[in-house]
C-alpha cells in the first residue's frame, strides 16, 4: 500500500500566494508589473555595463553577474506564480517540473549568496588596498572565481537531492506559489530529519559564512574610510559601498530568516519572505545600483536617450 501511494502522485497543485480568489486579478497585474520592471531594469543594467568600456572592471563585471542571477531567478519563480493566479484550481506542476524549479532556484540563490561576498571582497581591496587592486583583482581571478562559484553552487544544490531523493506519498497540495524546498518537504513522506540537517549545514556555508565574511570586510572598509581626512573622499568611498550594502541587507535578511529563523513552521510566512527575495529584491537591485552609483546612472541615462533617439529617427523616416 505504501508503494502504491508513493507512485500515485504525478503532479502537485500550488495553492498560490493568497487563498482569496477575488483579488487574484489585482495581484496578477501587480506582480506582472513587478516582473516586467525586473526584466527591463536588469537588462538595461547589463546592456549599460557591456556597452561602456569604462565600466569593464571587476566591480561592474560582478554587478553584471548579479543582474543575470536576479533576471533568471525571477523568471524561474514569477511566470509560474502568474499562471497559478489565472487558474481557479491553483497552479499545477509535474513532479519533474517541481524538482527542476526547486533545483534551479536553489542554485541561483546559493550563487547569489557567494557572489555578494565576492563583491564585498572587491570593495574591500578597492578601498583598503587601492594600489594593489589591479594586481589582486585581475581578470584571471575574476574568471576563476566565477567558475568555482558556479560549480560549487551546482554541487550544493543538486548532490543532496540526487544522493537522497525526496519520496512523495499521497499528498499533492503544496501550500506555496512555487516549489520552494521548505514547502516541498511538507508534502514529502518518510524520515525528513536528514533533509533538515542538510538544509542547516548548507545554510551555514552559503548564508552565515558569506554574511560573516561581508560583515568583517565592511568593518575593515568603514575603519579605513574613517581615516580619510577629506569629507569628499569619505563621501565618495561610502557611496561606492552603500548600494552593495543595501542589497546585502535585503537579501541576507530575508534568506537567513527563511532558512535559519522561525518562519519554517508557518507556511504563510514562507510565502511572504519568498515574495521579498524572489520578486521584490530582483526588481529593486538595478534601481538601487542605478540611483546610488553615478557611473551606472550616467550610462543608463545615455543608453535610454540613445534608444529614444533611434526610435525617433525610425518614426521620422
Amino acid at each position: 500500500m505504501e508503494n502504491d501511494n508513493q507512485t500515485s502522485v504525478t503532479e502537485f497543485i500550488l495553492t498560490g500566494l493568497f487563498w482569496d480568489q477575488r483579488n487574484q486579478i489585482l495581484f496578477f497585474v501587480l506582480f506582472l508589473s513587478v516582473y516586467l520592471l525586473t526584466v527591463l531594469g536588469n537588462i538595461i543594467l547589463i546592456c549599460a555595463v557591456i556597452s561602456s568600456s569604462r565600466m569593464h572592471t571587476p566591480m561592474y563585471y560582478f554587478l553584471c553577474n548579479l543582474s543575470c542571477l536576479d533576471l533568471f531567478y525571477s523568471s524561474t519563480i514569477v511566470p509560474k506564480m502568474l499562471q497559478g493566479m489565472l487558474s481557479t484550481e491553483g497552479g499545477r506542476i509535474s513532479i519533474i517540473g517541481c524538482m527542476i524549479q526547486m533545483g534551479i532556484s536553489l542554485y541561483l540563490g546559493e550563487t547569489e549568496c557567494i557572489l555578494l561576498a565576492v563583491m564585498a571582497y572587491d570593495r574591500y581591496i578597492a578601498i583598503c588596498s587601492p594600489l594593489h587592486y589591479r594586481v589582486i583583482m585581475n581578470w584571471n581571478l575574476c574568471k576563476n572565481v566565477t567558475v568555482l562559484m558556479g560549480l560549487g553552487s551546482f554541487l550544493l544544490s543538486t548532490l543532496p537531492i540526487i544522493v537522497n531523493p525526496i519520496i512523495f506519498c499521497h499528498k499533492k497540495i503544496i501550500n506555496h506559489f512555487v516549489c520552494e524546498i521548505l514547502a516541498v518537504l511538507k508534502v514529502a513522506c518518510g524520515d525528513l530529519s536528514i533533509y533538515v540537517r542538510m538544509i542547516s549545514s548548507i545554510s551555514v556555508f552559503t548564508l552565515l559564512v558569506p554574511f560573516g565574511f561581508i560583515l568583517v570586510s565592511y568593518i575593515c572598509i568603514i575603519t579605513t574610510i574613517l581615516k580619510i581626512h577629506s569629507v569628499e573622499g569619505r563621501t565618495k568611498a561610502f557611496s561606492t559601498c552603500a548600494s552593495h550594502l543595501t542589497v546585502v541587507l535585503m537579501f541576507y535578511g530575508t534568506s537567513i530568516s527563511m532558512y535559519m529563523g522561525q518562519s519554517q513552521g508557518n507556511s504563510q510566512n514562507l510565502k511572504y519572505i519568498t515574495v521579498v527575495y524572489g520578486t521584490v529584491t530582483p526588481m529593486l537591485n538595478p534601481l538601487i545600483y542605478s540611483l546610488r552609483n553615478s557611473d551606472v546612472k550616467e550610462r543608463v541615462r545615455k543608453l535610454i536617450t540613445k534608444i529614444f533617439d533611434r526610435q525617433k529617427k525610425r518614426n521620422f523616416f
